[in-house]
């Protein structure tokens, strides 16, 4: 064939493809025709979303109008970020992807925090953009954006949905994509003039995720290393587990001995209590928690990543050879070896693999029963409140105290990002699944929105923010958002008067130059009353039980605006320590 001949050939390939594409848009098969921002509203509904967070936009107005009829909960935000984390703490919650709807440009990269929130903690998340008319394209047109370019590195795919036609088959894989493997964010846009076609297509099929099954030899290998070990241990992370598989391991991990921590902000996998459980991997953890793993000769690392944070920095195991014989449980097989070379790699998810090894025989020691205990016990001491003073009227180790005794088991306490955390993260008893929302990004501003997110999802629960007053003022804007829904969320803001983890870090490494850390903040308790919630000052420790049994009782949403000593920085040591290079 001649190169004219070829060339001849391809244009009438493409203009057959062109032809069937339009042919497909056209003829029905059974189906009606129907808009364009109908269909995309009936493939959410059909792939199980009840719920979607945005903030409107004219870009996508076809979508809101299939909104009006659709059995599908929306809630309105008042910014992007906001609405962002909030799918991505619905994903978190309920392993299945959020949904988040946005407007062009200065929308998408509002929204773009969540979305590397959901890439860090593995969470599915869809984020639907509206985008410029397709005839527009490459003008550098109003709030024009190449979204496939923008969110390439942090998305485990990015789209423009061209062809109405093809909205079933987009949203369709948009769905396997984000919770298949290692779950994650998925960005499609839509372009307007897209969205307000008329098309004749059939619904795509409700997504079913595949399994992967860990191989009996596997399995049997994985019981003679356990039968072998004289100092296992278990670290559990990641995402993909729910309340079923998290019991199912406890109860594995009695039967052999195991002592269990968890991942940074991955508390709700191991209830606090469980006679395992000996702590978290996470920023200021327990020296001795470190040194038992360090001295453990099998690591068992379940669903996580061992990344920075839980890994200390890679310096608790050796990279790319751990010293530890590593056994580890991944279900996105590119992660399986990528910076530490296991011993033993399953690319499974956590619920299916526990599922896979319920049949081992048991490996317990008397021995292991007692490292086990001994563990257990430093954990209890290591987490008491009770046992922690520091300088002001405030003690917020008495405060932790209190709210582990009034709050209900299946309270759902959030937080972003800040010193302030550490109270939470330390010694609060967490005690079954589904019960944290904390991004292991360490993206501030995120308790919030995830807390209008969970009680969203669960009206009957209590929902509890923890929040640091650089915190609370990312995406303070959606208290508002509680108080429209009527969401009956706590906050506890805990107000230093500074970015207190910046600070800390400024004081260690440039003794006494204070620089961009100190903030002026408004009165919290009437910012609250303000938006027509609940709002008190708590100054000493005494009033903190009378005022959070106020704020429960107000039934609104509510802010208990608690006032820290700024000596206080962490619950081990105080800024003047700091300074003074102590």
């Amino acid at each position: 064939m001649t190169l004219r001949s070829s060339a001849s050939a391809a244009s009438r390939d493409q203009a057959g493809y062109g032809q069937a594409l339009e042919t497909a848009a056209d003829r029905s098969d059974g189906a009606v025709s129907r808009p364009a921002g109908h269909i995309l509203v009936e493939q959410l509904r059909l792939q199980g979303t009840q719920h979607v967070f945005c903030v409107p936009g004219e870009s996508y107005l076809p979508v809101l109008d299939g909104l009006v009829d659709a059995d599908i909960q929306v809630t309105v935000c008042r910014q992007e970020g906001g609405a962002a984390i909030m799918a991505e703490a619905y994903g978190k919650l309920t392993g299945r992807p959020g949904v988040c709807l946005v407007t062009r440009a200065p929308g998408a990269t509002n929204a773009f925090a969540g979305v590397h929130v959901a890439s860090q903690d593995s969470t599915p998340l869809i984020l639907l953009v509206g985008q410029i008319d397709r005839a527009m394209r490459d003008r550098e047109a109003f709030q024009e954006m190449d979204y496939r370019a923008v969110f390439g590195t942090q998305v485990k795919w990015a789209a423009e949905i061209d062809q109405a036609a093809r909205i079933p088959e987009y949203l369709s894989r948009a769905f396997h994509v984000a919770q298949s493997g290692r779950p994650g964010p998925v960005v499609l846009a839509l372009p307007e003039d897209m969205l307000g076609e008329t098309v004749a297509v059939a619904d795509a099929r409700p997504c079913r995720v595949p399994e992967t099954l860990p191989a009996a030899d596997q399995i049997r290998t994985l019981g003679d290393l356990l039968t072998r070990a004289q100092r296992p241990l278990a670290i559990l992370g990641g995402s993909r587990w729910d309340a079923r598989a998290v019991q199912a391991f406890g109860a594995f991990a009695e039967r052999h001995a195991l002592p269990v921590a968890v991942q940074f902000r991955r508390q709700m996998l191991c209830p606090v209590d469980h006679p395992c459980f000996i702590g978290d991997l996470g920023l200021g953890s327990d020296p001795q928690l470190l040194e038992a793993i360090r001295a453990s000769d099998l690591i068992l690392a379940v669903g996580g990543r061992l990344s920075e944070v839980p890994s200390q920095g890679y310096t608790l195991f050796d990279v790319p050879d751990p010293a530890q014989t590593l056994v580890h449980v991944h279900p996105d097989v590119g992660e399986l070896n990528r910076v530490y070379q296991a011993d033993l790699a399953m690319a499974c998810a956590p619920g299916t693999w526990v599922r896979a090894i319920e049949p081992l025989a048991p490996t317990a020691t008397a021995a292991r029963r007692q490292r086990c205990e001994q563990l257990h016990a430093r954990r209890q001491v290591w987490s008491d409140p009770a046992a922690i003073e520091h300088p002001g009227a405030l003690q917020m180790g008495r405060v932790m105290a209190h709210l582990n005794a009034v709050l209900p088991q299946d309270a759902i306490l959030t937080n972003g990002a800040g010193n302030y955390a550490t109270w939470l993260h330390r010694f609060y008893r967490f005690r079954a699944y589904g019960t944290q929302l904390a991004p292991t990004s360490g993206s501030m501003g995120y308790g919030l929105p995830a807390a209008v997110a969970a009680q969203r999802l669960h009206p009957d629960r209590r929902v509890v923010c923890f929040a640091g007053d650089g915190c609370f003022m990312m995406h303070g804007q959606e208290f508002a958002t509680a108080v429209q829904y009527d969401l009956p969320i706590l906050v506890i803001l805990i107000d230093n008067g500074m970015f207190g983890t910046i600070r800390m870090h400024q004081e260690r490494r440039y003794p006494g130059r204070v620089s961009a850390t100190a903030l002026r903040n408004p009165d919290f308790a009437a910012y609250a009353r303000a938006f027509g919630g609940h709002g008190e000052r708590v100054e000493k420790t005494e009033d903190f039980a009378p005022a959070l049994q106020r704020a429960l009782d107000s039934g609104r949403p509510a802010i208990l605006h608690c006032l820290l000593d700024p000596e206080a920085i962490t619950p081990t040591t105080t800024l003047s320590r700091l300074r003074e290079g102590r």
